[in-house]
Order: structure tokens, then sequence, then C-alpha cells
């Protein structure tokens, strides 16, 4: 018989104890326990070294106690013991351990959480006190690579997706707008760089990127630096690009060719 691996991740000690005890139960399941985001992916990469893969994730919405509304999808930090909170850590897993399958659990229906959720790479969103065969059929459902939800939230999420790629479309297109350069100074602002950082990547001068960074702000339509690092984010730039931004700033030193 072949045995499912769950991992159930919850900082409530007494409700993942007890979960996993009735997990275990099954004659098919192997489960453990993990009470935080790092000590989950301590787990995964502990269970993939030894060759013993898990393939399903449990994870609280509220993981580390924020608050709804508060989580946004984002990289897991490379801090081990920092907070990472539930919807951020579907996204690391996605982005770490694909093959892992991810299922979130949670005490309400929450339409904006639950579509971030699946945004983020999870295959469902499960209420906390649904029954132990509910909760069995979605973790078995999601390894075929179907999708969970309940049907009460099925509405608001398809209305929430539907507004979420208006907003990236829209996005995108006034990333579009910008030039080469532009681009390039909006993907360092995305990694944190401050202006001066920004021109020694670019072997620009400080004046030469704060006029970018003006022109930047006006064809995105926004005032603050932060809120083009939003937009940008959501429209797909990230600061995994900046190994291109690195390239493009050697090959306009040894051109010698001013921006």
């Amino acid at each position: 018989m072949a045995r499912i691996r769950v991992l159930v991740v919850d900082d409530h000690r007494v409700f993942a104890e007890s979960l996993a005890a009735a997990l275990a139960a099954e004659p098919d399941v192997d489960v453990a326990a993990a009470g935080s985001g790092p000590a989950a992916l301590r787990c995964l990469e502990r269970g993939a070294a030894e060759g013993r893969r898990f393939d399903v994730l449990l994870v609280d919405a509220e993981l580390g106690g924020s608050p709804p509304g508060a989580a946004v999808a984002r990289a897991v930090p490379d801090d081990a013991e920092g907070v990472v909170d539930g919807i951020s850590l579907v996204a690391g897993v996605r982005q770490i351990h694909p093959a892992v399958r991810t299922v979130v659990l949670a005490e309400k229906d929450d339409p904006r959480r639950a579509a971030l959720a699946l945004q983020s790479g999870a295959s469902g969103w499960v209420a906390k006190d649904c029954s132990l065969q509910r909760l069995l059929a979605v973790v078995r459902g999601v390894l075929r690579d179907e999708t969970h939800l309940p049907p009460a939230l099925l509405t608001g999420v398809l209305r929430e997706l539907t507004a979420a790629r208006k907003h990236r479309t829209d996005s995108e297109r006034l990333v579009e707008s910008l030039t080469p350069r532009e681009r390039e100074v909006l993907c360092c602002m995305v990694a944190g760089l401050g202006r001066k950082a920004v021109a020694e990547r670019l072997f620009l001068s400080p004046h030469t990127v704060r006029t970018h960074m003006q022109n930047v702000l006006g064809k995105l339509g926004v005032h603050s630096t932060l809120a083009a690092v939003a937009l940008a984010r959501r429209a797909g730039v990230g600061p995994a690009q900046l190994d291109e931004v690195r390239l493009a700033g050697d090959v306009v030193e040894r051109g010698g060719q001013p921006a």
C-alpha cells in the first residue's frame, strides 16, 4: 500500500497533535507535526535528505498569529528562526518543494485569503472544523491534482481572482510603458536598493538615477517608491531579475556608452 506522508503545520500545539493523531490512525497515512513555518521547512528538508519526502502539507491559515488580511505572498526568509505566516509558507514551499501539495486549514471562510492562498500555490482551503473524512478526501484529492474549496467560497474566490487578474494586467501594462533602463531601475527598487546602490549597480550617476526614478513614478502613476514596488510586484517584477540588470550594466560599462 502506497503511504501518504502528511505534515501538519500549526502553532496551536493541542490542535496540531490531535489532528496528527487522528490522521495517523489511517492505515495509509504517515504524519508529522511542526509548530512554525521554519520548523516545517526543516522537516521538508530532512525528509527529502532521508528519501522520505512529504506529499501534503496541512497549513494553518493564521500561522504565526497573522491577522486576517495581513498575509502577503512573499519568499520565505532565509532566517530559519523568523516568523513565517501560513500564506507565505505556501508560497515558499511551492518555490522550494514544488512537488509538495499544500492545503490551508482555516477557522472561517475568507474569499480574499482563500484566493491569495490559491495564487500562492495552495491546492485547497478547508475549514478546521470539517470532518476527518472530508479532510482525508481533500488530502487524497490534491494528490490527484484536484483543487478543493468549500462550495460557499467559490463565487467569492472567483471574484477575487478576476479582480486580481485585472489589477495584474493593468500593472503589467504600466510597467511595459517604461524604457529598458527604467525597468532596470525599477527592478533595483524592488530589490530594496537605494539611489546610490542603484547608481553603482548600473554604472550611472546618482543624479541620473534620481531622474530615472522620478520618471518611473510618473509613468506608473504613483507617488512613492513603496507604491511603485507594490505595483511592480503585481506585474511580476522581482529581485530575481537583478542578474539581468547586472549583465546590462556590464555591457554599458564595457561599451563606454552613456545611459
